[in-house]
C-alpha cells in the first residue's frame, strides 16, 4: 500500500471521532494544511556525476547512533487506533531502525513500550516526550520513569502553554478518553487520585528555568521540541539542549504560525551545527525528507502517517510507512548525486516558482 492508501484504509477502519482526533488541528486548520503544502514550494537542484552505488543515510542522534533519518514523532493514544497500540508502533520502529518518541499521552506505559521495542531489537532507541508540569515533583517522577524504562533521551515539548482548541474534537464532544483507556504514564504520580491517572496539565508560566530544572534532574540528553523562532533555538542551545526540534505541534496548537519547514532554515543557521536540528510537521514523502535535510535538519519526525499505518495494518502498517519514507528518501538522495545525508546542502534548494 502507498501512504495515501494506508490513510484511506485507516479512515475506513477508525471510528469517525477517533479519525477526526488524529487528523484534525487547531482553529480553522490553516497551519495543518500549510505544513504539507509548504513542501510543494521547494524543489531540489540535483548534482550529477558524484554519486555512489550505495548510500549511507544513517544519522547520529542523542542516544541513537546510526539511526534512520525518519523518527517516529510523539503522538497520543495509539490504542484508539489499534488494539496493540504503542507496543505495535514500538516493535515496528525498532525493526526499521527508527527512533521512537513515546510520550506523556501514550495509552501504554513507557516501560511497556520500551520492552516491546526490545522484542524486535536488542538496543532500540526510545525517547520519552514530556510536558514540563507546573509541579516539579510530577515532572521529576516522569523523568525517573523514563530513565528506569531505559529511554535514551528526553524530549521536552515547550509549545503548549495552554491546550490547543481542536475544532473537530469540540464539535464531536471528544474531551476525554473512552472507558478502558488512559494516559498510562500519568498513573501513580504525586497528586494523582488513587487508582486514576493525574491530568496532563499545561501552564503559561513555564519558562527556561523549567528546561534547566529538567536537565538537572537527569543525565539523559534533553531535546527541546516546539521551536519556531531562531532566537528560541539559540536559547535552547545556551540552556544545554542536546537537540532542537522545529515543530508547530502538527498544526494542533496555534493556527496563526508558519509552516514548520519554512522556519527550519533560520533555526538551523542559529544553531550552527552545535546540536542536531530535527523537523516535524507535514512530511509525507521521501522527497520531503530530502528537502528538510538540505535545509539544515539532521532528521525528520512523522506523526499522523504512523498512526494511519497502525490503524490500517497494525505493526505491519507502521513498518510500511517507515520503510517507504526511508526508501523514497534514499532514492531521492541517489537522484541528487548524494552519497550521504550531508551531501544535501542549502544551495540545492530552490523555490519552485524560480524554476520555471
Amino acid at each position: 500500500m502507498t501512504l495515501r492508501e494506508l490513510h484511506d484504509a485507516a479512515r475506513a477502519a477508525l471510528d469517525p471521532v477517533t479519525y477526526d482526533y488524529v487528523a484534525g488541528g487547531a482553529g480553522e486548520e490553516r497551519v495543518l494544511a500549510a505544513n504539507e503544502r509548504a513542501f510543494d514550494r521547494y524543489a531540489l537542484l540535483p548534482r550529477v556525476l558524484c554519486g555512489s552505488e550505495t548510500r549511507d543515510t544513517s544519522v547520529g542522534l542523542p542516544g541513537a547512533p546510526g539511526a534512520s533519518p525518519v523518527v517516529v514523532a510523539p503522538t497520543a493514544f495509539h490504542r484508539l487506533a489499534h488494539r496493540h497500540g504503542e507496543r505495535a508502533t514500538a516493535r515496528a520502529a525498532a525493526a526499521e531502525g527508527a527512533v521512537l518518541v513515546t510520550g506523556t499521552a501514550a495509552t501504554t506505559a513507557v516501560a511497556d513500550v520500551v520492552a516491546a521495542a526490545r522484542e524486535t531489537a536488542g538496543d532500540p532507541a526510545v525517547w520519552f516526550q514530556l510536558y514540563p508540569h507546573p509541579r516539579r515533583d510530577v515532572t521529576e517522577a516522569l523523568v525517573r520513569r523514563a530513565e528506569d524504562a531505559g529511554c535514551a533521551a528526553l524530549v521536552l515539548t515547550v509549545d503548549s502553554p495552554v491546550f490547543g482548541r481542536h475544532t473537530r474534537d469540540l464539535r464531536n464532544g471528544f474531551t476525554d478518553l473512552p472507558p478502558g483507556y488512559a494516559a498510562e504514564n500519568m498513573r501513580g504520580l504525586p497528586g494523582a487520585p488513587p487508582g486514576r491517572p493525574a491530568a496532563i496539565t499545561m501552564s503559561p508560566a513555564v519558562s527556561w528555568r523549567d528546561v534547566d530544572r529538567t536537565r538537572r534532574m537527569t543525565a539523559l540528553p534533553v531535546l527541546v521540541k516546539g521551536i519556531l523562532h531562531p532566537r528560541d533555538a539559540l536559547l535552547a542551545v545556551e540552556h544545554g539542549a542536546a537537540g532542537v526540534i522545529v515543530s508547530n505541534h502538527g498544526g494542533r496548537q496555534c493556527d496563526t504560525v508558519p509552516a514548520a519547514v519554512d522556519c527550519l532554515p533560520a533555526v538551523a543557521r542559529a544553531v550552527a551545527g552545535r546540536v542536531p536540528v530535527l523537523l516535524d510537521g507535514g512530511v509525507r514523502r521521501g522527497g520531503d525528507v530530502a528537502v528538510a535535510l538540505a535545509l539544515g535538519a539532521s532528521a525528520v519526525g512523522v506523526g499522523r502517517p504512523v498512526v494511519w499505518g497502525l490503524a490500517a495494518e497494525g505493526e505491519t502498517g507502521v513498518r510500511r510507512v517507515l520503510a517507504a519514507l526511508r526508501d523514497e528518501y534514499d532514492h531521492t538522495l541517489a537522484l541528487c548525486g548524494g552519497r550521504r545525508n550531508t551531501d544535501l546542502t542549502g544551495d540545492m534548494v530552490v523555490r519552485r516558482e524560480e524554476t520555471w
